[in-house]
Parts: structure tokens; sequence; C-alpha cells
């Protein structure tokens, strides 16, 4: 079965500064694949590279069996930034409805998908304010919301959780699950340990490398102790 998201050997740099070295990641569907490390690992830039946002230096990446950037495979993946990529003067209801449009959703379908994402995301009551009047945590929840408005194939998700109360938490954690279960492939960086431990696979990254991966039974096993934090800590990693 081929994999969703396949990089080799890919390298990075802007300027002379190293940002990701001989990176090589293969997903595959129905899968929840985790990238764990502190700011300043790479864990954005690999992303990055994912969506098409940007080009490595050495090395190929392939989505859906395509190389990246690809117009046709980027309307297949829905992408979660870590900085919220909204437009303020607009309302919820309008920033989902706009780029439901840039998908090319139907009308009725587009209708469906907007009820949908914003149910999961708990802004229903919300959708008629400008996302200016928004507190931070609720743009976190309208860019997941647009992040899923096509029904992407891929999932690539930025630190989706950040600035999110637990309940609401874990209704997303809960979607996500259900998502990966309906045969979509799912992207998650987080620096969360308890999110960590819901992933199939994990890959551990510091100072743009890979130090260890593997599913997170697999690695509490390899490392003989049952904290994935004192794995990345044995690893060669450091969170702060």
């Amino acid at each position: 079965m081929p994999a969703t998201i396949e990089m080799k050997n890919i390298s990075k740099s802007f300027g002379k500064k190293l940002v990701l070295n001989k990176i090589n990641l293969t997903i595959q569907a129905g899968q929840i694949y985790g990238l764990i490390g502190p700011s300043g690992s790479g864990k954005t830039t690999l992303v990055k590279l994912i969506v098409g946002m940007d080009q490595p230096s050495t090395g190929d990446v392939q989505v859906l069996g395509m190389a990246i950037p690809n117009l046709k495979v980027l309307q297949k993946i829905g992408y979660m930034a870590q900085a919220d990529a909204l437009y303020t003067d607009l309302t919820g209801a309008e920033n989902l409805s706009f780029f439901a449009t840039l998908f090319k959703l139907k009308k009725d379908t587009r209708k469906k998908r907007i009820t949908y994402a914003a149910d999961l995301v708990d802004l229903s009551s919300h959708l008629h304010k400008k996302v200016q009047n928004y507190s931070g945590g609720m743009k976190r929840r309208l860019s997941l919301a647009i992040a899923l408005i096509q029904d992407p194939d891929v999932l690539v998700l930025d630190e989706p959780t950040v600035g999110i109360d637990p309940e609401l938490r874990q209704s997303i954690w809960a979607e996500i699950d259900r998502l990966k279960r309906a045969g979509k492939t799912i992207l998650v960086t987080t620096h969360v340990m308890d999110e960590a431990e819901k992933c199939d696979q994990l890959a551990m990254i510091r100072n743009g490398e890979i130090i260890t991966n593997g599913s997170p039974q697999q690695l509490k096993q390899q490392y003989g102790i049952s904290s994935l934090e004192d794995v990345f800590l044995q690893a060669g990693g450091k969170m702060a």
C-alpha cells in the first residue's frame, strides 16, 4: 500500500542556517502521526513543506503519490497553521463560506460542511460575530473548522489545541480519531504528551533531526520507561 505522505532525505536551510537535516518520514492512510519537539525544532518548517508552502533545499516530498507542490493535491489537504490566517473583518460564517468556495463546494454541500465544522468546534452560536471580536481560543477553533471544511483526505494540524479548553480538546481528539477510522491521514504537531499518546506513530524532533520514532508503546518499551517525556529526554531531546 503506497504511503499517503512520504519525505525522502529532506533538508532545508534558510541562508546558512540548517533547519531540517536529512528527514525521512512515511505516513500511511488511516494513521494519526505525531511530531513532537520544542519550539524551533523544525516541526512547523516540516509541515510547511508537506502542504506546499515552501520547498526543500534537498530531497523529495510526495503526498497521495504526487510531488508537492501540486494544486490538485492541495485541494485534498486540510491545513491548520500555528498562526491563525483569518479575515478578521468578516464573520466566522463568512470565513467558512469563503474557504468552502475556494474548494469549489456546491451550495448544499457547503451548508452541510459549515454546520458540521462549526458544531465540532462549538462556534455555531458565534458564527455571525466578526472574527476581530473573537478571543484567541475562538480563532483557533475557527482555524480548525476551516481545515476541515472540504472533508480533506489529509489533515495537517500544527499545534491544533493550543488555547482550547480541556473539554473541547477532548471532543476534537474524538473527532480526529473518527476521521482516522474513516481512512483519513492526520499529521499533528504537539508538545503535549497526553496528546502524543493518542497518536499511532510518533517522530521526536530536535534541532531539525528525527532523534527517534515509533508507536508510543514501542518507544516506551525500547527505552524501558513508561513516560514519553522521559523517552524524549533519554533520546537526546529537550522540551524547553
